[in-house]
C-alpha cells in the first residue's frame, strides 16, 4: 500500500462526488509534470488524503490503476487549458467530520517532508503546484492519527481492495463510453463510406481489414511464440479509441498476441522498448504474471520492430503503459 497527497482547491467538489482523481497529462506548455505522471503509479488499496482550502477534506481509497480519460464534462470552464484527454483514477472517498488543518501541526509533520515532491512546505503551508504527490508511511500515519478514528477504519478496507483488484482489473467504464461514442460518430458519419465506417467499426475488436493487415506483418503472438491464428487477437499499439482512421486499421499499428497478452498489453502492464526488450510496469501484480507465462525478474527480448511500430511504442509507452519512470 501506498499514500497520496491530492491538492484538490480547483476540483475537490467534482472529483470527490464523482469518485475520482483527473489530471492533465502534461503542463499547458507541452512539458512533463511530475504530480501529473504520479498518477501512473497508483495502484488499488493506496490510501489517498484530499488536500483543500488549507485543510484535509476528505481520505479516499483508490479502485483502480490510472487510465487515459477525456476531461470530466463536470469540469466546465475550469482548467480551460489543459488537455482534453488526462489520466484518471477511481476513488471512493470519504468527507471527513474532523478536517485538520496540516499547518496547525507542522512540528509533527515537518520530519516527514522530503526536498522533492513534498506537497507542503516547512512552514506547514501547501504547494499549489503540487496535484499528486506520494507521501511517506510516517507521514500517513501521523495525519491518520490527527484525523483520528475516521481514518483508522479505512486502512483494513484498502488493504482488501489491493488484493481484489491486482488480481482481477476492472474495466474502465470511461474507456469503454469513451470508444462507444467514438463508434457512435463513425457510423453516422456522412463523409465515409459504408463499407470503411464498417471496417473500422471491426477493427475496434480487432477483426475485418484490420486483422488481415496486421497478420502481414505479424506472424505469431511476440511472447508466447503461438502462431495458431484462431488463439491470437490482433491489438492495437496505439489504442483504437485515439487513433485517426488511417490509424485504426494500419497493419503496423497491431501485434498478434494471445489473449492474455492482450490483456496485459491493452491494460498497460506490460509494453517493449523499439529493440523488442519487454517492460513490465512495476504495478503489475507478480504473481499474476507468472500465472501468465510471464516472469518479470527474467530479461525477455522479443525481436526489433519496424520504424513505423516504433512510432506507435512510443505513444503506447507515453500514454498506455502504467507507472512511468518519473522519479529523475
Amino acid at each position: 500500500m501506498r499514500y497520496w497527497w491530492v491538492n484538490q482547491n480547483q476540483t475537490y467538489r467534482q472529483e470527490v462526488s464523482g469518485g475520482y482523481l483527473w489530471s492533465p497529462k502534461r503542463k499547458s506548455n507541452g512539458q512533463r509534470n511530475a504530480f501529473y505522471e504520479f498518477m501512473r503509479e497508483v495502484s488499488p488499496g493506496d490510501l489517498v488524503f484530499s488536500y483543500v482550502d488549507t485543510r484535509v477534506f476528505a481520505i479516499g481509497i483508490a479502485n483502480s490503476y490510472c487510465y487515459e480519460s477525456p476531461k470530466p464534462t463536470e469540469f466546465g470552464t475550469v482548467g480551460d487549458y489543459w488537455d482534453t484527454v488526462g489520466w484518471k483514477v477511481d476513488v471512493s472517498f470519504r468527507s471527513l467530520q474532523n478536517r485538520i488543518r496540516p499547518k496547525d501541526f507542522h512540528g509533527q509533520l515537518a520530519p516527514f517532508l522530503t526536498e522533492k515532491y513534498s506537497p507542503l512546505r516547512r512552514s506547514g503551508d501547501g504547494l499549489q503546484s503540487v496535484y499528486l504527490a506520494e507521501i511517506s508511511p510516517g507521514f500517513a500515519a501521523t495525519l491518520a492519527r490527527l484525523i483520528g478514528g475516521e481514518a483508522s477504519s479505512l486502512q483494513d478496507a484498502a488493504s482488501a481492495i489491493a488484493v481484489t483488484v491486482a488480481q482481477s482489473p476492472a474495466p474502465e467504464p470511461t474507456l469503454d463510453e469513451w470508444e462507444r461514442r467514438e463508434e457512435s460518430r463513425i457510423l453516422a458519419a456522412t463523409d465515409i463510406a459504408e463499407t470503411e465506417r464498417q471496417a473500422l467499426v471491426m477493427a475496434r475488436r480487432g477483426q475485418g481489414v484490420f486483422r488481415a493487415n496486421v497478420r502481414e506483418v505479424e506472424r505469431a503472438c511476440r511472447i508466447t511464440k503461438v502462431d495458431r491464428l484462431e488463439h491470437l487477437v490482433a491489438s492495437h499499439i496505439r489504442p483504437w479509441r485515439n487513433s485517426g482512421n488511417a490509424d485504426r486499421l494500419a497493419g503496423e499499428n497491431g501485434l498478434l498476441l494471445t489473449p492474455t497478452v492482450d490483456h496485459l498489453f491493452d491494460k498497460g502492464f506490460i509494453s517493449f522498448e523499439d529493440g523488442g526488450r519487454l517492460i513490465v510496469s512495476p504495478v503489475a501484480d507478480r504473481a499474476s504474471l507468472l500465472k501468465m507465462g510471464i516472469d518479470p525478474g527474467t530479461a525477455l527480448n522479443v525481436g526489433s520492430f519496424s520504424q513505423e511500430q516504433r512510432r506507435y511504442l512510443d505513444y503506447h509507452r507515453e500514454n498506455v503503459l502504467r507507472a512511468a519512470a518519473v522519479r529523475r
